[in-house]
């Protein structure tokens, strides 16, 4: 019989969600390397060597990879022969190793977790609860594997409940290019086959868990019917061009990954979960003898890669831009920001919503007539910083409020995260306005472009108060310009056609 202290499983999970804020696998690293060293398009090229920084950066200064640091997933396979030493269920040692990870000084993570979901959504502030998968298995060891799910990749789940007769590849494909760019590729697909509906969708989960190894598998070839899928899915997805961040390329995801069961002879229940450019899991086994040992990976495990301004790249004051300055500017064209923007995501806009149903204006000292409002829910602040890891959450959730706010309050620009959807473009156009893409897994890189963070209005809204940031050389990308062409309906176009594995059909 082996005894697992109550603090040696806290203590654990508690680690394990550190580690994983700022150490990528080292597999994706590899992967992400190899997809950034064959890359031809330009675009995408610049946006992974942003991801291979940023994970660099996070992992010498020991902060999150992205300022979403997720919703935490775990699978524990409690061995038979094992007994725990404590007065807590097995839920509340492991929800305390969650409190302690994101409330950790030196570190700390943002809380993302709401309760009350379809009423108030009131932030619980340490990240608690935990999503629990557990099984009792043969043995005295218990197995952990430990993920933080962030919210913009697991929104674009998708469940379908195909026929026996239905092609899977078929609906992959159809499927990945409704889910956009807001999951953050390049990442994995993880697919759940068989079972029942919510069985395939924590097949589709648990996947995401396992190594990146498709070029091993297309080395030595297929021995299986799942490894054949694999193989075909992956060459095919890639085939689309959607590539890193959306912006049309060679690599839009780094490996299928498939676990299967036995399903209903009326049903073929088909699960597909993204994981993004910000993959956090890692696994940890506890055999009696202490808590989890957790190794810090080399840093010669991370490539020496250099971003560097190009000499076209245009520099904008946005203390002084105009809104005849941006009738130039062209999807795709990579600008520095600097100067003064405000910082609003959903529960922001729904307030100023309210305010102007109400008859009222924005709130004392938000002024956006002219001004940039960038899409961001920053993490706290630790020791010198001004601000946490701030990269850009996704924009189509935001599309709703985009009329308004280009209407009645003169906003010239938004910067986020991956596409925006047919209305937004359309308000986009109609205003002359612009939208900036800022790369999503770059958070830290990005809060280093940021002089200065106050918050401005909505301070109890936590990370989603409108902040006022002072930024200098703040990258980002022309997504939608003030003609309403957007590079995200551009970019993949030019590289599924230069590709050319998608038939015209499914274009």
């Amino acid at each position: 019989m082996t005894v697992i202290t109550k603090d040696d499983l806290i203590l654990s999970i508690q680690d394990a969600l550190q580690y994983i804020s700022y150490y990528h696998p080292a597999d994706f690293i590899k992967s992400v390397n190899e997809a950034y060293e064959r890359e031809e398009s330009k675009a995408a090229k610049d946006a992974m060597a942003q991801i291979l920084i940023n994970s660099r950066m996070c992992a010498e200064g020991q902060r999150p990879l992205c300022q979403d640091t997720g919703i935490v997933n775990v699978f524990i396979s409690v061995g038979m022969d094992v007994r725990f030493e404590t007065d807590q269920s097995l839920e509340d040692m492991i929800n305390e190793g969650v409190r302690r990870a994101y409330l950790l000084p030196d570190n700390v993570l943002r809380a993302s977790v709401l309760a009350d979901p379809a009423g108030k959504r009131t932030n619980t502030k340490d990240n608690t609860p935990a999503v629990i998968h557990t099984e009792l298995v043969p043995g005295d060891k218990v197995e952990v594997h430990v993920a933080a799910k962030g919210g913009g990749s697991e929104a674009k789940s998708k469940l379908a409940m195909l026929n026996p007769a239905d092609s899977i590849v078929d609906w992959v494909l159809k499927t990945v290019p409704t889910m956009g760019a807001g999951w953050c590729p390049p990442g994995m697909l993880g697919i759940g086959i068989g079972g029942t509906a919510e069985k395939a969708m924590l097949l589709a989960k648990r996947s995401l868990m396992d190594s990146i190894d498709i070029h091993e598998l297309q080395a030595r070839g297929p021995s299986s019917r799942i490894e054949e899928l694999r193989l075909e899915l992956f060459e095919k997805v890639n085939g689309l061009g959607i590539g890193a961040q959306g912006l049309g390329g060679l690599t839009t995801v780094l490996d299928i990954k498939i676990m299967d069961y036995p399903t209903h002879a009326a049903n073929l229940p088909v699960a597909m979960i993204p994981n993004c450019a910000a993959t956090r899991h890692t696994h940890f086994t506890l055999d009696g003898s202490g808590p989890a040992d957790l190794k810090a990976p080399k840093l010669e495990d991370w490539p020496e890669i250099t971003w560097e301004v190009g000499a076209g790249t245009r520099r904008v004051n946005l203390d002084t831009v105009t809104e005849t300055d941006v009738l130039d500017w062209q999807p795709g064209e990579t600008i520095l920001l600097s100067g003064k923007m405000l910082t609003g995501r959903d529960a922001a806009h729904k307030r100023i919503r309210d305010l102007f149903a109400e008859g009222k204006g924005l709130p004392e000292g938000v002024d956006l007539k002219g001004k940039f409002i960038y899409y961001v829910g920053p993490v706290d602040p630790v020791r010198e910083e001004i601000v946490g890891p701030a990269g850009p959450t996704t924009a189509t959730r935001m599309d709703g409020f985009t009329e308004m706010m280009l209407e009645k309050t003169g906003l010239l620009g938004m910067v986020g995260k991956a596409e925006r959807g047919p209305a937004a473009i359309d308000a986009i156009r109609d205003h002359k306005a612009v939208y900036l893409m800022a790369v999503g897994g770059a958070a830290y890189l990005v809060s280093k472009a940021i002089r200065k963070s106050r918050v401005v209005a909505f301070e109890e809204l936590g990370m989603e108060a409108i902040h006022e940031f002072e930024v200098e050389d703040m990258p980002v990308t022309v997504a939608v310009d003030s003609k309403g062409d957007s590079v995200h309906v551009s970019g993949p176009k030019e590289w599924r056609s230069k590709i050319g594995l998608i038939p015209a059909v499914q274009n």
